[in-house]
């Protein structure tokens, strides 16, 4: 397997510590997974990720939506409502998302 790479040696920050910045973590890349399903409102994360504390899903969440990568939608209602669903830039990540579900899964048959 060979890769081509756009090498610009004139930029200053790699391009890998970029993404790593931005979706790096335990639970950026699990929240960003189970989004790509579909809109899931906070109470449907917490089942689906239940060994991340809320305090670290919160703060995912919170810096994914400063990324611009997650929507938090609030629905003026008693009791509130919140969803969170990928934006248009959220939805880029869906071939990497599922290179890593494939290689997660091929890692366990291991």
């Amino acid at each position: 397997m060979s890769f081509e790479f756009d090498l610009d040696m004139t930029i200053e920050v790699c391009p890998v510590e970029v993404a790593v910045a931005t979706i790096g973590g335990k639970w950026k890349p699990v929240l960003l997974f189970h989004l790509m399903m579909g809109t899931k409102r906070y109470s449907e994360l917490q089942r689906l990720i239940p060994n991340a504390s809320d305090r670290m899903l919160t703060r995912s969440l919170r810096e994914l939506e400063k990324d611009a990568l997650v929507h938090r939608q609030v629905f003026a209602e008693v009791p509130a409502r919140v969803e969170y669903s990928l934006t248009a830039d959220g939805e880029t990540l869906y071939p990497i998302l599922v290179e890593m579900s494939r290689w997660g899964t091929q890692r366990q048959k291991t």
